[in-house]
């Protein structure tokens, strides 16, 4: 079963993928990369320069000994991540 979240996280890339994130005062390893997919955005929505991209890794992760499957996306315009879903 998943949840949505959307919450904001911080996020710490090594070889341009996901290795680490806080999410709610914790520090989640990333163990593995399960899946990697980006969107374009709408021609309309895109600002010059910008190319308008949201990237999600779907990615197995634990703050501790048990690991759960996280969905992380990254923004190109405002170079935030955040926490979309969690599986349990």
């Amino acid at each position: 079963m998943s949840r949505l979240y959307g919450d904001p996280i911080e996020v710490w890339t090594r070889d341009g993928e996901p290795s680490q994130f806080v999410w709610r005062d914790r520090l989640y390893l990333v163990r593995r990369v399960l899946d990697h997919w980006v969107v374009a955005r709408e021609w309309w929505k895109v600002r010059e320069g910008d190319p308008g991209e949201r990237q999600f890794w779907r990615v197995e992760a634990s703050p501790g000994r048990e690991a759960g499957s996280y969905e992380l996306r990254f923004d190109t315009a405002s170079g935030g991540w955040l926490l979309m879903r969690a599986w349990d």
